[in-house]
Parts: C-alpha cells; sequence; structure tokens
C-alpha cells in the first residue's frame, strides 16, 4: 500500500505534458497535464497566497461487477469492456493555491453546464479562466480550490470540458433506437439542429439520424404543450441542411420545405444507434471526488463540495436519487450538495441514447424524463400509482447522506415545478424536510441574473417585460461559506426559507393575488411534473416509446405576493422588503416572437412602481407611489440598510458584500426616480448569461 501511495505521489508531482505513468488511485488511474499558468502572474490571495490554473485529462476505471456500478445504463454493454473493467475520461480544469496546504482544504466541485466552467466568474466576478482578471477573488482569498470537470458526452464548443465515454454493443451488435428532440423558435428558418438548441447554441450535439428513410422518422408541430400534434407531410422535409447555399444531406439537421415558423412547437422523432454509456458521467464526479481527498490527489482536499446550477443542480439531484455518493468502497464522495435551480428536477443522464442538454422549458425539451416522481428528499407517495421513493433513499442507506442546500428562484416555482421539492405529490400540504437538508427560495430573482438598469431579452428571450435584475452573487458566497461550516465544524445554517401551504404563501395559480396591473397580462398556467410512460422498460433506463404516454399532473404551486406584487416568503433582498418595483418569476412572451400567451424561458419581470400619486392615479396603478412611501432618497436607502442588516444578521449575505448591496439599491432609486426613467428599463441589449 506504502509503494502504491508513493508511486501515486511520483506520478502526479511530475505534471508533465505527457500521460502520465498509470496508477491507480481511487480509481483514477492516471492523470494527463495538459496546460499549468500561474493566476495574475504568480500574485498573492489572502493566506492561501499565489494561486494556479491546471487542466488536463483524468482517466478513470469502474469494475462492472461493483454493487455501487450497477445503476449505469448499458455498462456490461460497453465496447472496451476488459477484465471486468471499464475506462473512461474528462476534462478537467482546476484552480488551486500553488501550495494546497495554504488553503482551506475545501474544494468546490463544480459541474459545468453544458461543459462550462462559470462558477468562479459568478461568485468572483471576473474572467471565468481567470485570464485576466479574477473580479474581487473572494473564492480566493479564502483559501478554496475550484475544480470543473467534464460529465456531459456531447458538451460542444471549444472551451468546454469533455466527457469520453465508451459506446454500447449488444453481444457485440450495434444497439438502435428511437430519439426525440423539439423547439419552439423566435424567428422563421428552414432548418434545425437534431442537438438541443437552448438561448441560441446546441446545448448537446445529441445523435445523428441513423436511418434517414426511415418511416419511423416523424416531425409534427403543435400551437401548446398540451395541444395535438400534426404531422408534417414526409414529402415536405428531410434530413438536410444549407451548405454554400446548396442543399445537402445532413444527418444532424432537418430541412424544412415550407420553413419553421415562430411561436409552434415543432417535435422530430427519429432512428438513431451506439449509445453512449452516458451514466459513467456519474461514477467520474464520484470517483474524482474521492481521489481529491486523498493525498495522492491534486488538491488533497479535506472536503469536497458538489455545485451545480440549472442543469447541473439537476445532476447533483439526480446522483443522488440514483446511489451515486457512495463510491467502490462505499465511502461518501461529495460532503456537501449546492443544488441551484434545479426545481423539482432531474434528467436525462443515465438512460439509453441520453440526452443530458435536455431541461424542460415553457415552451421547449417537454415531457422528458425531468420533473418525475419522487421530488422530495424524505419518501413521499404517489396518491394515483400508489409508487414511494425519495431523493435520498439510496444515499441514507448507504449511510453517505451528505448536507445539501436546495436552492431556487422566483422563476422555478413556475417554470420547473419548484413546490413539489417541499409539497406532498398531490399539492395538498407541505411535506416534512431532512435534518442535513436546506430549502431555500430567493424571492424575486430569475432563472440567471443580469444587470442593471434591466431590458426586455433578446431573440428566443424576448419577452414582454423587462427581466428581473436582482443578484445572485451575494446569495451564493455566503451559501458556500455556510455549507463549508456545515460540514467542518458543524455550525448550522440559516434555517430552511421557502413559501408553505399551511400559511397561505404558496397556493394554487387560481389564488394567485397579483394586483391588477396596466398593461400586464398574467400566465395562464405553471409548468407541472408529469407522470410519464416511455415504454415497458423505462425504469431500467431504455426509453422505446417516443413520445411518452402522458399521464395526469403532480400540481406545482406558486408563491403567493402581497399588495406591492411581491412574494411574501423565502428569502428577500432589501429590493422586495423596501420595494421600488414589482418582481415576479415570470415573463411572458413579446408578441413579435409569436405565442405570446405563453411563458418565456428563465426569465422573471422587471415592473418599477409609479414615482408620484399623480402618476399612479393617471396609470390606474393599484401599488402606492414612490413618494407616498418614502420621505426622499435618504429615506430610502436608510430603510435599505437596516434590511441589509438584517439579511448580513441572519447569515443570507455577508458583512463585506453589504456596500455592493447598497449601491444596487442606490442605483436603483436613482434611475426610477430619474425625470425619464423609461429610456434607461426598454431598449433591448445584450447581457451575459448564468
Amino acid at each position: 500500500m506504502l509503494r502504491r501511495m508513493a508511486i501515486c505521489r511520483a506520478a502526479l508531482a511530475v505534471l508533465v505534458l505527457v500521460l502520465a505513468p498509470s496508477i491507480t488511485c481511487a480509481r483514477v488511474i492516471h492523470v494527463e497535464i495538459s496546460s499549468r499558468r500561474d493566476v495574475l502572474n504568480g500574485q498573492s490571495f489572502g493566506t492561501a497566497g499565489p494561486y494556479e490554473r491546471i487542466t488536463g485529462r483524468v482517466y478513470f476505471t469502474v469494475d462492472i461487477g461493483n454493487a455501487h456500478n450497477s445503476a449505469i445504463v448499458d455498462l456490461k454493454n460497453a465496447a472496451n469492456l476488459k477484465n471486468g473493467s471499464v475506462e473512461f475520461s474528462s476534462d478537467f480544469a482546476l484552480v488551486r493555491p500553488k501550495d494546497p496546504a495554504r488553503g482551506n482544504r475545501g474544494l468546490l466541485l463544480e459541474i459545468p453546464n453544458r461543459g462550462r466552467a462559470r462558477i468562479i466568474s459568478l461568485v468572483d466576478g471576473g474572467d471565468w479562466d481567470l485570464s485576466h482578471g479574477v473580479g474581487d477573488a473572494w473564492l480566493l482569498r479564502n483559501g478554496y480550490s475550484v475544480a470543473s470537470l467534464g460529465w456531459q458526452w456531447d458538451a460542444t464548443g471549444q472551451d468546454a470540458l469533455h466527457f469520453y465515454a465508451p459506446v454500447a454493443k449488444e453481444n457485440g451488435k450495434t444497439i438502435h433506437g428511437l430519439l426525440r428532440g423539439d423547439l419552439m423558435l423566435a424567428h422563421p428558418t428552414n432548418e434545425i439542429p437534431l442537438g438541443h438548441l437552448i438561448l441560441g447554441n446546441v446545448g448537446g450535439s445529441e445523435y445523428p439520424v441513423s436511418d434517414p428513410d426511415d418511416p419511423r422518422n416523424v416531425l409534427t408541430v403543435r400551437d401548446s404543450p398540451t395541444a395535438n400534434r400534426v404531422p408534417i407531410p414526409r414529402s415536405d422535409w428531410r434530413f438536410a441542411r444549407t451548405v454554400d447555399g446548396k442543399l445537402q444531406p445532413d444527418n444532424r439537421y432537418i430541412y424544412l420545405r415550407t420553413g419553421f415558423q415562430p411561436g409552434r412547437i415543432y417535435e422530430y422523432v427519429y432512428v438513431v444507434a451506439d449509445p453512449v454509456v452516458a451514466g459513467l458521467g456519474f461514477a467520474a464526479v464520484r470517483d474524482f471526488a474521492t481521489y481529491a481527498k486523498t493525498a495522492e490527489g491534486l488538491v488533497a482536499a479535506h472536503h469536497v463540495y458538489g455545485e451545480g446550477i440549472s442543469q447541473n443542480g439537476r445532476f447533483l439531484r439526480d446522483f443522488l436519487y440514483e446511489g451515486f455518493n457512495a463510491d467502490e468502497e462505499g465511502k461518501i464522495s461529495l460532503d456537501g450538495v449546492l443544488a441551484h435551480v434545479a426545481g423539482a428536477g432531474r434528467g436525462s443522464f443515465n438512460y439509453r441514447f441520453a440526452q443530458p442538454s435536455r431541461d424542460a422549458q415553457p415552451t421547449s425539451s417537454l415531457f422528458f424524463p425531468t420533473d418525475i416522481f419522487p421530488f422530495t428528499d424524505t419518501d413521499e407517495t404517489d396518491p394515483l400509482t400508489g409508487a414511494k421513493g425519495g431523493l435520498l433513499d439510496r444515499a441514507k442507506a448507504d449511510g453517505v447522506t451528505p448536507k445539501i442546500f436546495l436552492s431556487n428562484t422566483s422563476y422555478e416555482y413556475w417554470s420547473r415545478a419548484a413546490s413539489l421539492i417541499h409539497t406532498s405529490a398531490d399539492g395538498m400540504r407541505d411535506a416534512p424536510i431532512s435534518p442535513q437538508v436546506r430549502v431555500y427560495h430567493f424571492t424575486g430573482l430569475q432563472h440567471f441574473s443580469v444587470p442593471f438598469p434591466p431590458t426586455k431579452g433578446q431573440g428566443d428571450l424576448k419577452g414582454q417585460q423587462p427581466e428581473s435584475p436582482l443578484p445572485i452573487q451575494y446569495f451564493w458566497r455566503a451559501m458556500i461559506r455556510n455549507m463549508d461550516r456545515w460540514v467542518t465544524d458543524g455550525t448550522a445554517p440559516p434555517e430552511s426559507s421557502y413559501p408553505r401551504i399551511e400559511n397561505g404563501t404558496l397556493v394554487p395559480l387560481a389564488r394567485y393575488a397579483l394586483p391588477h396591473l396596466p398593461g400586464i397580462r398574467l400566465p395562464h398556467d405553471t409548468t407541472e411534473g408529469w407522470r410519464l410512460d416511455f415504454g415497458p422498460n423505462w425504469q431500467r433506463g431504455i426509453l422505446t416509446k417516443q413520445p411518452p404516454a402522458v399521464g395526469k399532473p403532480f400540481p406545482a404551486l406558486v408563491p403567493q405576493v402581497d399588495a406591492d406584487g411581491n412574494e411574501k416568503d423565502g428569502v428577500r433582498l432589501p429590493e422586495i422588503t423596501v420595494p421600488l418595483a414589482t418582481y415576479t418569476g415570470w415573463n411572458l412572451r413579446d408578441p413579435s416572437i409569436g405565442a405570446a400567451d405563453q411563458r418565456i424561458s428563465f426569465e422573471g419581470s422587471y415592473l418599477p412602481l409609479p414615482r408620484t400619486d399623480a402618476e399612479r392615479k393617471q396609470s390606474v396603478d393599484p401599488r402606492k407611489s414612490i413618494a407616498e412611501r418614502y420621505k426622499d432618497r435618504d429615506d430610502y436607502l436608510a430603510r435599505a440598510q437596516s434590511a441589509i442588516k438584517q439579511l448580513i444578521a441572519q447569515r443570507w449575505i455577508l458583512e463585506e458584500d453589504g456596500p455592493a448591496l447598497l449601491k444596487g439599491c442606490e442605483m436603483e432609486w436613482n434611475t426610477i426616480t430619474a425625470a425619464t426613467p423609461s429610456a434607461a428599463l426598454s431598449s433591448d441589449r445584450s447581457t451575459p448569461r448564468e
């Protein structure tokens, strides 16, 4: 054993640009370093000193006979199976103190969104790769190491962290199946990719069609998620795209002669071949976390915190549900989990022909295995089928339950069925929360943060109202520190804060009491969880029925609002408790992109209060005006400062971030009370996305 550990140390200390000698450390067999550079030319950060950024590739192996790998779909069919083991690899990026002993020995393990490593930029405000700027370097000043590990087999783009998994064969023969995709466009076009189109980019390259002439290839259109599908004649479309002005066959695109129109849902089903063993992405995260806590690891961390946003928060929920927090030796992998804006979802991460990028939006990625039972961390029962289960059943049975933060914004309550994580499956009562879990609702925020002053989104995200600009950055810093202290010394974090049925702060849509605001249309529905049937083998990860049979939904409730239209419960920034505007968790599609009665993806709405009593009366706005609420600017800022101090005392934000929050309040006051505030709040412009 000592000899093997010595070999590990020697191999990893070299850090050469070629493949390291074959070694076995926590199922990591070797590490290849492709680049290594000092952050900002060796600048020192707090007591942690200088940092470095290392990129490369990690090589893994798993034993197909180990019970902790049994949940991986098609593992025994891996084409590279040899002597009972399967090998695979992942790209990684690591930012760590050059002397790891000077750090705090906490590793934030980012599950990158569609291959992109962004948590450092989000939390610290600098470049995502620290190439030119580090923002205020909060993570670095506090001694954290941050690793990002590729887990998505079909991630695209030059800066994506890729995951390299084997193809599955059945008795050496090619495996075939059916795959499905859908989308609603904002502009007309004649061709679309088969990959998941999200925010104008392909979030996953997906599989090409294996037989373009197969009669099972189908294209349909409908006007809303639950409307009847209308088949498009096969003579009107083909698998092709335009290249240099000429239509060429292309097995990754669909060309429609009559054109795809905005505001309509197009769905395609097609035949595919050679599935990737995608569930190995769970094993990669599990085994890298275990490896990072060994003396041979690149970090030698004492604790590892899994962090995921949106798609990756769902990945972490599924990771826990499917039992991957126990490594092959049964030891705990992730000590803490921060799953943000995942709603009630899991995802298409461990299926035959998995599509990891599909996410469940209001008008696309519909009826995928995303928001599916069970939803709560404790055991619950489906009142219709009698099925029972809980998100943490496997972790509890294995004795490896981590500390967990499940955090959501207002958007997820409207468009990601977030209420299901803390209500009974029938939506009639509040569900209990495990002692090792915290549920946080960040009131008034949307799925990702945008700068102030806000504008309407562009392209696929063009909504009827400006986006909600409330920041998530400062909540993230506090959550990371609170999680670190909870794990390292047992200091309990703030108690769960979310709307509840019992006190009337969580209600069915029919009871949603937004005041009647001039010119504002309300959503007519919310996104719910669904009972789906993908065929007889889908619980074993094999989906044969496309599209699935859709049963009764699990009801999703929404946060109730006060007289200003702001939500009553949850963690409330000063912009909510001392308001200058109404912040909603929804925004409707702009008429110019079609389907104006449908919710736009990812966005909330920003609706400023009337400035004066005269303005309020002229617009027939029921909300009190700014002049009626506050004596002047100083009065408003004093109240905002008091609200910020309360947030600091409750540990929702850090004391050092108080001035930045107050500056944001001041900026909002100056903008809204300006002589012509509408100019700053109406023009469309590009905004950074989380």
